[in-house]
This record gives C-alpha cells, sequence and structure tokens, in this order.
C-alpha cells in the first residue's frame, strides 16, 4: 500500500527521532464487540488490510464500508533497534474514534476515550530490540449519545447536514524516541506590550534548560533555566517585534535544549481581547470574514489524502475573500492549525458535541474530559482566536432543564486559558458567553435586514426579543457576530441537493443573494463579523462555494469584491 501523509504530524512539537506508522496495518471487523473478551490483541494475524490514517469508510482505507461499525481491530508488527529502545518510547495517536484500547505484545498499555483528541502511550517497559506488535481496538457507538459525534449520520444513509461516519484511526500514528530526561509539555504566553514571550512546561529528570528564539533565521533572545523534575517558567525579552497578524502568519521558531532531548517549536506575537465591545487582535479592532469549513473529503470523510489539500483549503477561502473560518463540529488535525498559523488565517476552535445526551453524566464526563485535551493541544496556536466547545444546544435548552453544564464548560475554558475568548454555545442557547453570536438562514434579503434594523435598541431577530417573553436566551449587550448564514443552495445539476431555502433561479441571481446578505452584515456597525455556510458542499449539503472536490461554483473574484469591502464596524 502507498503511504498516506508521511510529514510529521505536529510542526510544533518536533523531534528528529520519531518513525510514522502509516500505511499498511492488519485489520478486522469486530461486530460484536467482543475482540477484547476474546482477547484478540493474544492472537494472530488479522485477516484484513487497511491503509492507516483512513478510516474503514472511506474509499483510501482499502475497506470502504459505509454501515455502522460497532468495533474494529488493528495490528501492526514493528521492528525497534537497541538504540531505539534506549531511552523512552512514546506511541502517538492524532485521532481515533471512539473509545480505544492500546496493546503492546499482548498487553495493555493505555485507554481513551474520546474521537477528537490527540493522545499518546508511554510503552517504554513493554517494548524490545527486534519485533513488536502494536495492537488497536476502537469501540464507537455513536447512537448510544454518550459521545460527540459532530456531523456523522445516525441513520445508515447520509442526510440533510449530517454525513458519513468515521470509525477508528483517522489520523497519523507515529513513533517518538525521546531521552530519559526530557520535556513533557510547553505553554506560550506572547506579551506584545512588553515584546517578550513567557513560556511554562513541565520536564522529566533535572539540567539545564536552554530555549532560544529566533526570527527569519535571526536570534531574537533566549533563557537558561536550571530545572529539576518539575515545573519551570522563563521568558524571553525578544530583541525584534514581529506581530503575528490576520494575512500576515509572522512565526519565531524555537529550540528547546534539555539534557540530550531537542525540540523544535514555534510560536506567534498576538493578543486576542474584547474592548470596548470590539473584539482586538494586537489591541485593533478586527472584522471576522469567515466561512464554515467542516473539514470532510470524498475520498478520505475525515482525512485528506495529502497534507497540500490541507493547505488548498486555506487557499481557496482567502481567494474568496474570507479571512477565517470556523472549523465545524469537528477538532482539525494539527497540521491544519499549523497552515493556518504560518498563514495569518484566524479561526475557531470547537468540539463535534451533535449527537450527546446532554442530561446524561456519563456524556457529560466524556465531554470534559475530552475538551480538556482538545485545549492543552491547541493551546499555542495563535490562529486559534477563540473557542466554542457547544454548537445549537436548543432541545436540550429549551427543555428548561438546568444548563450548568454549558456554563461549567464556559468557565473550565476561560479557567485552562484566559488567552482567548469563548463563545458558550453557538446559536442557541447563550448561557454564559464573551460574544452574542447568531444563527440566521432567512434567504429573502430585506427580511434579513429587517431582523436587524434595531440591534442599536439591543434586539436582533425574533429569537433574541422572545427572551423578554420567558425564554432562556437573552442578549446583555455582548459583541454580536453572525456566525451562520447564507447556505444558499445552488446546484442546477441536481436539483436534489440539500440547502437552506429555495435555490437561486442563476447565477446572477445566486451573486444578487450572497450581496445582499453579506451587505446586511457589514453595512451594520454592531456586527463584529460574520460566518457564511460554507465554503465548500459536503455530500448532499450543496450549499457551498465550491464543490465537494473544491471547484469554484462561481467567479470568486465577485464573491471576493463582495466579502472585502471596507464594513461599518471598521470605520
Amino acid at each position: 500500500m502507498e503511504i498516506y501523509r508521511a510529514e510529521h504530524p505536529n510542526p510544533q512539537w518536533e523531534r528528529e527521532n520519531w518513525r510514522n506508522l502509516n500505511g499498511e496495518w492488519e485489520f478486522e471487523f469486530d461486530f460484536g464487540k467482543s475482540a477484547r473478551e476474546r482477547k484478540m490483541y493474544e492472537s494472530g494475524v488479522l485477516q484484513k488490510k487497511i491503509n492507516v490514517p483512513f478510516c474503514p469508510e472511506s474509499e483510501l482505507s482499502g475497506i470502504n464500508y459505509k454501515d455502522f461499525i460497532a468495533s474494529v481491530c488493528y495490528r501492526k508488527v514493528i521492528e525497534l533497534s537497541k538504540e531505539e529502545c534506549s531511552g523512552n518510547v512514546f506511541l502517538h495517536f492524532g485521532a481515533v474514534d471512539y473509545e480505544s484500547f492500546i496493546y503492546i505484545n499482548g498487553e495493555q498499555v493505555c485507554h481513551h476515550i474520546g474521537g477528537y483528541a490527540s493522545f499518546s502511550c508511554d510503552i517504554t517497559k513493554y517494548v524490545n530490540p527486534g519485533e513488536n506488535i502494536i495492537f488497536v481496538i476502537a469501540e464507537d457507538d455513536l447512537r448510544s449519545k454518550n459521545q460527540p459525534v459532530g456531523k456523522q449520520s445516525n441513520r445508515f444513509e447520509s442526510y440533510g447536514c449530517l454525513y458519513t461516519r468515521t470509525t477508528g484511526i483517522w489520523q497519523t500514528v507515529w513513533l517518538e524516541f525521546v531521552p530519559k530526561s526530557y520535556i513533557k509539555n510547553v505553554k506560550y504566553y506572547p506579551d506584545i506590550n512588553n515584546a517578550c514571550i513567557t513560556i511554562s512546561g513541565e520536564v522529566s529528570g533535572k539540567g539545564e534548560l536552554v530555549i532560544n528564539s529566533s526570527y527569519d533565521g535571526k536570534d531574537t533572545g533566549s533563557v537558561t533555566l536550571t530545572v529539576d523534575n518539575n515545573f519551570f517558567i522563563g521568558q524571553i525579552v525578544l530583541s525584534e517585534l514581529h506581530l503575528w497578524e490576520v494575512g500576515h502568519g509572522r512565526l519565531y521558531n524555537l529550540e528547546f535544549i534539555f539534557n540530550d532531548d531537542r525540540v523544535k517549536s514555534y510560536f506567534g506575537m498576538r493578543e486576542v481581547k474584547i474592548k470596548d465591545n470590539k473584539f482586538m487582535i494586537n489591541n485593533k479592532p478586527v472584522f471576522q470574514r469567515i466561512v464554515l469549513d467542516q473539514g470532510f473529503y470524498r475520498d478520505g470523510i475525515y482525512t485528506a489524502k495529502t497534507d497540500e489539500i490541507l493547505k488548498r483549503d486555506i487557499q481557496l477561502s482567502m481567494d474568496a475573500g474570507f479571512n477565517g473560518a470556523r472549523l465545524h463540529q469537528k477538532v482539525f488535525e494539527k497540521r491544519f492549525i499549523y497552515h493556518c498559523d504560518k498563514a495569518g488565517y484566524i479561526v475557531w476552535g470547537e468540539h463535534g458535541n451533535w449527537g450527546m445526551d446532554y442530561e446524561s453524566a456519563v456524556a457529560g464526563e466524556n465531554f470534559i474530559n475530552e475538551w480538556m485535551e482538545i485545549l492543552e493541544r491547541d493551546f499555542n496556536s495563535p490562529s486559534i482566536i477563540g473557542w466554542c466547545p457547544f454548537n445549537e444546544t436548543w432541545r436540550y435548552v429549551e427543555t428548561q432543564l438546568p444548563t450548568r453544564l454549558i456554563e461549567t464548560i464556559y468557565k473550565l475554558t476561560k479557567k485552562i486559558d484566559k488567552t482567548r475568548v469563548c463563545i458558550d454555545t453557538s446559536g442557541n442557547y447563550h448561557v454564559m458567553t464573551d460574544i452574542f453570536d447568531i444563527h440566521d438562514y432567512e434567504q429573502d434579503v430585506e427580511q434579513f435586514k429587517e431582523n436587524y434594523l434595531r440591534t442599536s435598541e439591543g434586539i436582533a431577530t425574533d429569537q433574541v426579543e422572545r427572551a423578554d417573553k420567558g425564554n432562556t436566551q437573552q442578549w446583555k449587550g455582548e459583541p454580536l457576530f453572525m456566525s451562520e448564514y447564507g447556505g444558499i443552495r445552488w446546484n442546477p445539476a441536481d436539483d436534489k441537493g440539500w440547502g437552506y431555502g429555495t435555490a437561486p433561479k442563476s447565477e446572477e441571481e445566486y451573486i444578487e443573494r450572497y450581496k445582499g446578505l453579506t451587505d446586511v452584515l457589514l453595512d451594520n456597525p454592531d456586527f463584529i463579523g460574520f460566518c457564511f455556510t460554507q465554503l465548500y458542499d459536503v455530500e448532499q449539503e450543496v450549499n457551498g462555494l465550491y464543490t465537494y472536490d473544491r471547484e469554484p461554483k462561481f467567479d470568486m473574484n465577485k464573491i471576493k469584491k463582495i466579502n472585502t469591502r471596507t464594513a461599518k464596524y471598521e470605520e
């Protein structure tokens, strides 16, 4: 099998000594979810072959099985040298959907719950020079309502805005060979006002930790710390200040040296805050012209075939005049975030909360634990300017149940990350939030405009007006953000495609409607930004500006001209 996605999966934390494990793995379905009872991890060869990192539902995996899958098994034999086993050996998974059990040479070394968060296993004491066997069991039950599933369909077929499911491994698997003394983790706190970067983290072992920074090949400062098997904190005063800004991903390089451990990383100097009801990046108001990106691919489902495809999606968005994206109902892989960091492309980090039963204690525990892992993984990426753990929790809040889960997650997010803003639940219904965002798929331009004529009086759309009549959602004067609108259906070749409202009768009518809706938001000084639904079609949903294969449906210069004109907010 051809090995796909051979590049390092996390350029923000890269060691030289690593090995990509993508490619051919042995594979078997476990429809009875009995693999652990049968101790399949102790048995021999599995009969099928799969191409990792693609899920078995995808064409690229070589399996292409579309029905529900309760559980799957993977097996791979690897050879390790004596030198590779002399230090610590870590086995990393970009993502495995949903509950995974990891075995090395017949012994369980790791158990992880969560289909979107990355995780690793310390397998040092389980491996030996020579042949070693990795065995993975991944169990998945999206109909249980105890797990976040995002836009994965709960029916056999895809329908509406729900699509083909993903089971098992769907991101890169890799080994990392690390010295006995090593750096465990770091967090970056850029201070643009004082031109410095504060770095905190943990190490295993004791010794001298040297952190060197550079920009465009030129040294910009360093710090040396004495650490002893514990937490550290240090600060580099930068000799040159280069701000990370929208459209300009000015990144500094970092080098960590701790005894024999060497790590390459990067950071961006940028600050996000709300001041005087303005959304600010580096003390300047920024109007968010962003687009909904769902991260689906025809041949790989959740997984892009190549790294170039990830970069191209960002470029396609920028070609249409967008300066960022809502990474919607999915946690995107770290390399996508890396390309956003490089491009100066602003994004909202989300979780795939759809499919959960919010009244279930198990679902709440699963969500909270995975959300904390997501916040930790992407904390250092400058392109992520805000967090949005939930999307459209109506059918939960409307039952008038306590909304403490939403409040708890908001408070937890702000406790872990004080450097970004947080939308508690996008659309409906807000409980405690930094930004009041709205979803409005009204297709009539005049009605859409009328919905927001009274924003200066604190009234925006009938759903918010109803707050005065006992509804749980009330706009308390937070900055306004139209985080979903448009969704204009356009697929003349097949009128059966799904989208919002009545499809335009011509391209000219589409452009006129697109301009009319977008102008309403650009002309209203109370809106801090918009997010158009969506960048490209996904399966039967045909409201993208591009097709599912990323071919433009319209003249993108026309779309770009509409998107990029000066907004009242910017004046």
